[in-house]
């Protein structure tokens, strides 16, 4: 993380990224390493990002922290200036669709403190980034405004990816910090009619050449059954990509790393993925698919951590109720290490195009009450992941990588 830094698909970042991957392999003496082509998305930020309360009539003009959302569309050197109306949420875009036109739109929808499990309350919330923008523009919004994917009150602005319809007009759209959230609503409540203006530069340019990394270790009695763990390679433009997803690539080599250290000869093929554009496409996990497909290849199994590099707590799985029973009884195994939540639906979003296989999909699950302080911002750097709870997330994948290797698992 600390040499590459951050690897947006189709930067100068993501293939310094491949390449230390591919190095890094080769290096652990795994039996094969090799790159897989895929065409990847090549969104640019820009070099400005201007947000502005302009009209305040208690504080005046208030610059505001914000980053424009992956795949928006830039305003260009215009500019955007208009009056902001306030959302709680894509639920509430019917009901006030007449009052939309002209208007920025701010989705101020908090993800749920009460929700123990951290990544449901992100699924509740996290359509206002995603289709906001796509929900309001067909009612003549000029753009909008997401309040952070995240339950921490600080100044940190988080982006992540957008999705426009090709049928609807593309606006701008970007995330503003959690306490600027609040106190644009405070200012709303005092003041009806503010005007935001919003400036930035980004742009979608022409698909890039990118690559998935991949390091082999091949079965000794079963070659054509595979076991796939990896992460994915790509990051947001910001911080260091370190949870999300650096831990989970090192991790996927490390799996194999350890067989190689403890000289276990896998019976099935061991393969470390490093999939690229999850962040902003899922070309790299729908490429890696599709090709293995084509080859006929059978993957009994996939393993994907990302969801950062915190102590592990068990693993989410997707698949037949023979395949999750036969998970539930390695259960056992875990629990001396602290791994007992094995109950819960998941997978990945790299490893769920392997679904049409029968491939039985897993998710490490580790303790998520901190990830989403880091989850796409400036703050998600080396330092903010901790060694020792890094390798216990690798050693609990190489376990379970080792059980489904040597039991294989039933369909």
């Amino acid at each position: 993380c600390k040499d590459v830094g951050h690897r947006l698909s189709g930067s100068t970042g993501a293939a310094a990224a491949v390449e230390y991957t591919r190095q890094l392999m080769i290096a652990y003496d795994f039996d094969t390493v090799y790159l897989q082509p895929v065409m990847v998305p090549n969104w640019k930020r820009g070099p400005v990002e201007i947000l502005k309360i302009m009209n305040s009539k208690k504080r005046g003009v208030i610059d505001l922290n914000a980053l424009a959302l992956g795949n928006s569309v830039g305003t260009g050197s215009q500019g955007i200036l208009a009056e902001i109306i306030e959302l709680k949420g894509i639920s509430e875009i019917q009901e006030r669709k007449n009052e939309l036109a002209g208007k920025i739109v701010f989705f101020n929808g908090p993800m749920d403190p009460t929700l123990l499990e951290t990544f449901s309350a992100y699924g509740a919330a996290v359509s206002q980034r995603s289709s906001g923008a796509a929900r309001t523009a067909p009612y003549g919004a000029k753009a909008i405004i997401v309040r952070s994917m995240t339950q921490s009150l600080d100044d940190v602005p988080h982006t992540g990816s957008l999705r426009y319809q090709t049928d609807i007009k593309a606006i701008p759209a970007m995330a503003i910090s959690t306490k600027d959230a609040d106190l644009l609503s405070q200012l709303l409540k005092d003041q009806a009619n503010l005007h935001i203006y919003m400036e930035n530069y980004a742009e979608m340019l022409p698909e890039a050449q990118s690559f998935n990394v991949i390091g082999q270790l091949t079965g000794t009695l079963f070659p054509d059954e595979y076991i796939a763990v990896g992460g994915h390679l790509d990051s947001w433009d910001v911080g260091e990509g370190a949870h999300d997803d650096g831990s989970g690539c090192m991790q996927g080599i490390e799996v194999l790393r350890v067989f190689k250290s403890l000289n276990i000869k896998p019976k099935r093929t061991l393969r470390a993925v490093m999939w690229m554009n999850e962040e902003n496409g899922s070309k790299g996990g729908k490429a890696y698919a599709n090709l293995s497909e084509m080859r006929k290849e059978h993957h009994i199994a996939a393993i994907e951590s990302d969801r950062g590099g915190f102590v592990p707590r068990g693993f989410t799985s997707t698949g037949s109720a023979k395949q999750k029973q036969q998970l539930s009884k390695w259960k056992i195994l875990f629990e001396p290490y602290g791994l007992h939540d094995f109950d819960r639906t998941g997978g990945g979003a790299d490893i769920g195009p392997l679904s049409k296989q029968g491939t039985f999909l897993i998710g490490l699950l580790p303790d998520g009450q901190r990830y989403f302080r880091y989850h796409h911002t400036e703050k998600d750097v080396f330092e903010a992941v901790d060694r020792r709870e890094l390798e216990l997330g690798a050693a609990s994948m190489a376990s379970l990588v080792y059980l489904l290797d040597q039991y294989g698992i039933k369909n």
